[in-house]
């Protein structure tokens, strides 16, 4: 007796279907590899970005925070700690007598040079703003360049100063003590004094209404060896190469009041502007009385592009507080 076999009816439809999915497993397959190897060369790129640009890639942990005390070492000068992790070196030319007709200038009104470092991944960032005399620059700048510190601009802040100074805005990246110990044996070149601080005491007293002031201007200012100073910081971000420059790094618009008695005050500073508030702020000044001394850049490569008006007058404090205030309602700056 034959057994009954069942043959099995291979349908065109199922053949059809297996074969769609077994060409659909390969290319799968295929795709992933694709994408694997794109997203492998897409970490190479950005990790040769951050190399070329200092900005810290994805890996492992960065190096510890640089020891402060031994920057403060190299330069020879002490520091503090300021907003944004920025450690901020005043270098002030204390050894000057500079005067604008009548007035002689304090180190703090405008003659407050310094330096400032950013830890960012293993290097620090240095942006700095020395004063010189005239003799000085030469000497000051070909060893800067023989050290790796670049010169981002060099120019004047003020008018008819006698005698006349003269300012250097540098940059660098790199270790931070050995940028300290450079900047040092450049400005060992000029005169700029380097003795121990005399030790801190009371700020002298303010011959001013700096309650209103402080009104006027929308922002609390603060009394620095008998000069009252604002840094009011933009609105936006500020970048170089990538890296964040934070306002204490001098993109902050700086203002400083030095009392010259009954009321009146010497003012000078620099407004960091972009191009469209350049010349809204010159009328607001010139409306009110205020000298602009300079216009320049004082950085490179930053975004977005700033430009520094610097300024003067010399006049009641409460009409020049209004007057920088109506400057300041002209531009994109942080709210108190």
């Amino acid at each position: 007796m034959k057994r009954s076999t069942t043959t099995k009816r291979i349908d065109p439809m199922e053949t059809r279907v297996s074969n769609a999915l077994k060409s659909s497993s390969t290319q799968g397959l295929w795709i992933g590899k694709t994408m694997a190897s794109a997203i492998a060369i897409g970490f190479m790129v950005l990790g040769a970005r951050a190399a070329r640009f200092g900005e810290r890639p994805v890996g492992p942990a960065a190096a510890p925070p640089p020891d402060w005390k031994q920057v403060e070492q190299a330069l020879g000068k002490t520091g503090a700690m300021q907003p944004g992790d920025v450690f901020k070196i005043g270098i002030p030319r204390s050894d000057l007598s500079v005067t604008v007709g009548d007035v002689k200038i304090r180190p703090g009104l405008a003659l407050g040079g310094w330096v400032a470092f950013k830890n960012h991944g293993n290097e620090a960032m240095v942006m700095g703003d020395l004063v010189l005399t005239e003799d000085e620059v030469g000497p000051v700048m070909m060893k800067l360049q023989q050290e790796g510190i670049e010169q981002t601009a060099v120019h004047n802040h003020l008018l008819n100063e006698s005698p006349h100074v003269v300012y250097m805005h540098i940059a660098g990246h790199g270790d931070p003590v050995k940028l300290a110990g450079s900047i040092r044996a450049a400005l060992a070149l000029s005169r700029t004094p380097f003795n121990p601080p005399s030790a801190p005491g009371t700020a002298p007293s303010l011959d001013l209404d700096t309650s209103q002031i402080d009104k006027i201007m929308g922002y609390s200012g603060k009394n620095n060896g008998g000069i009252y100073q604002f840094g009011i910081p933009r609105g936006e971000k500020i970048t170089d190469h990538g890296m964040e420059v934070p306002a204490s790094m001098g993109t902050a618009t700086a203002i400083n009041f030095q009392p010259t008695g009954g009321g009146k005050a010497a003012i000078t500073g620099d407004f960091v502007l972009v191009a469209s508030e350049v010349n809204p702020v010159i009328r607001a000044l010139r409306d009110n009385g205020i000298l602009v001394t300079a216009l320049h850049s004082h950085m490179l490569d930053e975004e977005p592009r700033l430009f520094f008006m610097h300024f003067w007058a010399n006049d009641d404090a409460a009409k020049l507080a209004r007057g920088l205030r109506g400057a300041l309602n002209k531009m994109n700056v942080a709210k108190p």
